[in-house]
């Protein structure tokens, strides 16, 4: 059975920090299609550069009057880039937790170098593999080459892929940043006190479109954690704040913000009600309509915090 918990619900009304006109709001045009376009791009990307290589490559054997089948340059360069594909998510991954910025470089460096040999080990195990079953397909066999020198040529090529992936990445965040905006902890003023306390603030800095707002943190309707960032969620805006989940949960008041995931504080005040599931999980329904997963762990706390709360 569905166990429903009736909270109070806050009718104050809130400001908003995108209270500047805004002729159009690219992010949100492009917020419903962002699941597709991310790997669509690389599909595309990887597909385009396959079939211009691969006819390059024919050209190139045509003009030598070499007498090649064409399966097999069609094949090598399928091969590599599908792989190159498949492991677009490992340098995903590494961005994410390692980021290359300014403070972060050195440190963070020598894990990209290291994840930079398996990714070439990867990618050549994969198209080598793959290469072997086409080829044993047409009755023919395949040679990779000498393997320590074939593989420092590999690793020249995939090094260097490695980092423009890297490169395309940073590029793409700073447009989504730009264009979704991100929050900042406000530091101390010059002169006066500041607005709450630097431990626990009132207000965050949002910059969004080259401008500036303050986002008081009481409108904040859930924290997500995504990697090294904690979203804001805030009236269908999300406001990434770098930081990680534990540290920026004591930032937050602990009577109204509670922690209900691993990866979700939700604001008391914007929980309509706590649905709990069959798998002893539950989900909370906010006032905007959005639902946040309520892990069993944090269930009971959740249960009583809402009580209390109420």
């Amino acid at each position: 059975m569905a166990l429903a918990y009736n909270l109070r619900m806050s009718e104050t009304k809130t400001s908003s920090p995108d209270s500047a006109p805004v002729p159009i709001n690219w992010f949100a045009c492009y917020q419903p299609w962002q699941r597709i376009a991310e790997p669509g791009f690389w599909i595309a990307l990887y597909c385009l550069q396959s079939w211009l290589n691969s006819q390059t490559v024919i050209m190139d054997f045509a003009r030598g009057n070499i007498n090649i089948a064409p399966w097999e340059p069609i094949t090598w360069e399928w091969s590599s880039n599908m792989v190159l594909l498949a492991l677009v998510p490992l340098v995903v991954l590494m961005h994410r937790r390692f980021a290359l910025r300014l403070g972060h470089v050195i440190a963070h460096l020598p894990w990209h170098l290291a994840a930079s040999v398996i990714y070439c080990a990867l990618h050549v195990a994969g198209m080598v593999a793959i290469r072997h079953a086409v080829y044993a397909m047409h009755g023919a066999t395949y040679d990779f080459g000498d393997w320590p020198r074939e593989l420092l040529y590999e690793y020249s090529k995939d090094v260097r892929t490695y980092g423009v992936v890297g490169l395309i990445l940073t590029a793409y965040e700073l447009i989504l940043t730009r264009l979704q905006g991100e929050a900042r902890l406000l530091a101390a003023p010059d002169i006066g006190k500041p607005e709450g306390t630097i431990e626990r603030p009132e207000r965050f800095l949002v910059k969004k479109l080259g401008k500036e707002f303050l986002l008081p943190a009481n409108e904040v309707e859930y924290l997500q954690a995504m990697g090294n960032y904690v979203n804001l969620h805030v009236r269908g805006k999300d406001y990434p704040l770098r930081s990680t989940m534990s540290e920026i949960e004591t930032r937050f008041n602990p009577a109204k913000f509670v922690r209900v995931h691993r990866s979700y504080i939700v604001n008391l005040e914007m929980v309509v009600d706590i649905t709990a599931l069959d798998s002893g999980d539950a989900r909370a329904t906010l006032k905007s309509g959005s639902t946040v997963p309520v892990s069993r762990r944090y269930r009971e706390a959740l249960r009583a915090a809402a009580i209390s709360e109420s």
